[in-house]
């Protein structure tokens, strides 16, 4: 703001210089006086503009310079070339700002959500997260710039008013009268403008939503050749889109309509008012011209800038929201003793329940420690939320968790995270390297980590075959990999940061019986190290652990079941 207040103030000085070179230019001297301004009339009679004249010239002999030609056009050229660089300042500092507005904007919605109970992930869909971190925070930025550069203009034409109104009050008060009316006209489009923007902001949300879940589920579609559908569905939301970004064309160019010939209009009345009818002197008409065409430019510039700036300002709007609802389903960590596992993972008597529709009854159970535990059960029947109980997802209704004999309640849920490694149901590979999806870039792991997750998890065999190594690509989630690769993939993820505990949601159901076996191979060899809780609702993997658990409809119906081998 400091550097646009002085580029108004150098840009105005270098057009009010134009007052004595216009009149060095237009009055005939002699010979002797060619290059030299005749003597200005004192204050008492001067016309409109000579005082201003008469500052620029005083202002001249103050630092030692005569008003000839060459000193008037060099005073211009410099004024011009201060105003650029004060110009070039402001901008650049607008541009890294918006830039550092984007970021954190990104950074904010990202850690407010991934900072939120789980309850409050479940329910958020992930494209409008996306649309949240991509588009809104793109438009927020760009919605800044144009605020910003809104106030710099206003900034400059008061600069610019403030010399014209020393030229010519009534010119100047005129010009303003008219400038105003024109802009509460051309609110209009304004108007329109915002709705639009509104309904940019709504239809993006939805569109990528649901562009999210569509190309999730490609293959099926492709699968079933039922691509049209959802051709069909992205085509209904990008034509409301289209219309909205329509409007936004269409209000914008009305605007440019409006104001490019009323300006035109404006100046040329003023001309004919000024010459014709106040017989003012040419130059200061000409200063005038210049002036107030500058002030009724900034004012459609200004308007203009509005315009785009309330055709985006909906999705900061909309971002700001979305960060409150996470913050307001921000979990809270009570707990503060460092979490220690010396013998068991115990549950007693858990009940839980989503709303009103009880998932777990009266659950207790022993998970030992370098031990393999399985919990089996139908689809539904709890074991997933049980899991979730225990990694702190849910708090139980009644009843508690417990590490060995301490509350889960009690403990940093932060540091107990820290010591599992998760295995979800889902193989959610990345489009990247084996190496990037064991380690997910962090900095902290290296290569040599990465090689003993992989050889924990009796991948490295087949990752050292590849051409690459574990540089080689895994393709789209995964796809260059069959479901028993994935699966170990997945596996030395969890084990990449050494946990104490690995959990495994289904980690056999996708699998065929040659990948399955792999895979309870591993964790057999896996348990010496590891206490390790799997849940499935195959019996293939209960046949390997050291205990079994059966749930069915939330309840615990069998015994614990030991295999020979636990029981020596």
């Amino acid at each position: 703001m400091v550097a646009i207040l002085f580029a108004g103030i150098a840009d105005g000085a270098g057009i009010t210089a134009l007052l004595p070179l216009l009149k060095l230019a237009t009055t005939t001297h002699s010979a002797g006086q060619a290059d030299m301004l005749p003597d200005i009339p004192s204050a008492g009679g001067a016309r409109e503009g000579n005082h201003v004249e008469e500052i620029v010239v005083n202002a001249l002999a103050y630092v030692g310079l005569e008003p000839t030609l060459g000193v008037l056009l060099i005073v211009i050229v410099g004024f011009i070339t201060i105003r650029s660089l004060l110009l070039l300042i402001a901008n650049r500092h607008v541009g890294y700002s918006a830039a550092h507005i984007a970021t954190e904007l990104r950074l904010s919605i990202l850690r407010a959500v991934l900072a939120s109970q789980w309850k409050y992930f479940l329910n958020k869909p992930i494209g409008k997260l996306a649309n949240s971190m991509a588009t809104e925070a793109h438009r927020s930025a760009q919605a800044y710039v144009f605020g910003v550069t809104m106030i710099a203009m206003i900034v400059q034409s008061m600069v610019y008013m403030a010399i014209s109104l020393a030229v010519s009050w009534k010119a100047t008060l005129a010009c303003l009268g008219i400038a105003l009316v024109l802009i509460a006209v051309s609110h209009i489009m304004v108007r329109m403008s915002r709705y639009a923007g509104k309904r940019e902001t709504q239809l993006n949300k939805s569109l990528i939503a649901r562009l999210t879940d569509t190309l999730q589920s490609v293959k099926s579609l492709k699968a079933m050749a039922r691509e049209d559908l959802a051709d069909t569905v992205l085509s209904a939301e990008t034509a409301k889109l289209n219309e909205a970004l329509r409007r936004q064309v269409l209000s914008k160019e009305m605007l440019d309509a409006v104001l490019t010939p009323a300006t035109a209009m404006v100046i040329a009345i003023g001309i004919y008012i000024g010459l014709g009818k106040w017989e003012m002197p040419l130059a200061s008409v000409v200063v005038l011209v210049i002036l107030l065409g500058r002030v009724l430019g900034q004012m459609g510039k200004i308007q203009k800038q509005y315009q785009k700036m309330v055709t985006l300002e909906s999705a900061f709007w909309s971002l700001r929201k979305s960060i409150k609802q996470a913050e307001k389903f921000r979990e809270i960590l009570e707990g503060t003793e460092q979490p220690r596992l010396e013998s068991a993972i115990r549950l007693d008597r858990v009940s839980f329940a989503y709303g009103d529709k009880p998932v777990l009854q009266d659950i207790s159970l022993t998970i030992p420690t370098r031990s393999l535990t399985t919990i089996i059960g139908s689809s539904g029947a709890g074991k997933t939320t049980l899991v979730d109980l225990i990694i702190g997802l849910y708090k139980p209704d009644t009843g508690e968790v417990c590490l060995d004999d301490i509350p889960l309640t009690r403990i940093d849920l932060k540091q107990w995270r820290h010591k599992l490694g998760y295995v979800p149901q889902e193989q959610l590979l990345l489009h990247d390297s084996i190496l990037t999806n064991v380690t997910l870039g962090d900095p902290q792991l290296t290569q040599a980590d990465a090689e003993y997750a992989l050889r924990a998890a009796n991948a490295w065999e087949f990752v050292s075959e590849l051409p690459e190594g574990m540089h080689s690509s895994v393709g789209e989630r995964g796809s260059k990999l069959s479901g028993g690769q994935r699966q170990r993939i997945m596996i030395a993820r969890a084990l990449v940061h050494r946990p104490e505990v690995l959990i495994l949601d289904e980690p056999t159901s996708a699998l065929d019986p040659a990948s399955e076996a792999i895979v309870i191979r591993t964790l057999e060899d896996l348990r010496r190290d590891y206490t390790i809780l799997a849940i499935s609702h195959q019996t293939a993997l209960a046949e390997s652990a050291d205990k079994t658990y059966r749930l069915q409809d939330g309840r615990l119906v069998s015994a614990v079941t030991e295999t020979a081998s636990n029981a020596d």
